[in-house]
This record gives C-alpha cells, structure tokens and sequence, in this order.
C-alpha cells in the first residue's frame, strides 16, 4: 500500500437539528468537561459548534432534516469510567452498561438528540 501512515481520530462530527447548540454545549462541556473551539467564520455560519479535549475533537453540525445516529457512534477511551457514568446519569441521562465485549468495561449512552455515544474504559 501507499507510503503513508494514518496517525490519530482527529476529530468526530455528529449531527444536531438547527438551534440545538446549547443543549450541546450544555452535554459536551457541562457533563464530559470539553472546551468549546471556536469554529472557522467560513464554518460558523452554517451553525452547529465545535468541542475539544485534550487531542479530541467533537464537531457538531447542523442537519435539516435531523435524524440521530443510533447505530454509527464514536467511542471514546475513558479514565474513570465509573465516575463518568455517575456524572451522566446525574444529569438524567441513560446509562447502558454492556458486557458483551469480553475484557472490555464500557457503557452507551445518548446525547441530548440521541446519537449514541459509547465509553471504554481506559484505567483497566
């Protein structure tokens, strides 16, 4: 194959429905503590809002008509996982804690609009 390397998941765009940035700023920020990034003014005009963390970006993007990705989902590597799964279902959301990957604790969960979003952890 060709002489390259694909080297990191640099960032993951899901959808929203138009005006749902706050309630994504709300989930992304309020509960996984990611940093708001100011998106390019040739991008910002579309709406939608992107999030950082650490070396992870989270892209949110306005579509109309909005359908939430309940199959397709990001999974993200998670230093406390029991802690994290508290947080959330503190703030109402549901916690699906799966074993049928074996070795692997993690969880699913919705954001605001119900994409999917998984959580592995990774202390263990």
């Amino acid at each position: 194959m060709g002489d390259f390397q694909v080297e990191r998941l640099q960032h993951v765009q899901l959808a929203i429905p138009a005006g749902g940035e706050d309630a994504s700023r709300a989930f992304w920020v309020g509960s996984l503590g990611f940093d708001e990034v100011p998106k390019p003014p040739l991008l910002a005009v579309r709406g939608g809002c992107w999030f950082r963390r650490g070396d992870l970006e989270m892209h949110m993007g306005v579509e109309d008509p909005f359908t939430p990705a309940r199959k397709a989902h990001p999974a993200l590597l998670v230093t406390g996982l029991d802690a994290l799964a508290e947080t959330l279902s503190a703030t109402g959301a549901d916690v699906r804690w799966s074993d049928e990957v074996p070795g692997t604790r993690r969880f699913h969960t919705d954001d605001p609009f119900g994409n999917r979003l998984e959580f592995i952890a990774a202390d263990e």
